[in-house]
């Protein structure tokens, strides 16, 4: 039987920052806040996006609990704003991931098509 290995830290956050990212309408929104320079309010959000309230709600915790947005609660509405520490963290992060991935994946060297007339 072999023992079970611990997965480091920054596999976990790399996974965490995935799951955020895992579906369109959150990465919209990361796209939104980003560009925008500022923060919106939920009500906003739910106007452009093809997705009912509760289901924006659900793409909001998510993508705060991976800590790419903050929201403030102004009664009756709730403004999100990206949170940009953590997201320059992530784009590292994952930057570091996919550059470690690709570096250990011997690229196939192209067959000339010299034969082959255009």
């Amino acid at each position: 039987m072999s023992k079970k290995i611990e997965l480091p830290p920054d596999v976990i956050n790399v996974a965490r920052i995935a799951k955020a990212l895992s579906h369109p309408v959150r990465v919209h929104i990361i796209k939104k806040l980003s560009v925008m320079n500022s923060c919106c309010y939920s009500g906003d959000l739910v106007e452009e996006l093809p997705v009912g309230r509760s289901t924006l709600s659900q793409h909001l915790k998510e993508l705060k609990y991976a800590g790419l947005i903050q929201g403030e609660i102004n009664p009756p509405f709730i403004k999100y704003c990206l949170n940009r520490e953590k997201w320059e963290e992530a784009k590292i992060l994952l930057g570091g991931f996919f550059n470690e991935s690709h570096a250990s994946i011997k690229p196939k060297v192209a067959k000339s098509k010299s034969h082959i007339k255009i």
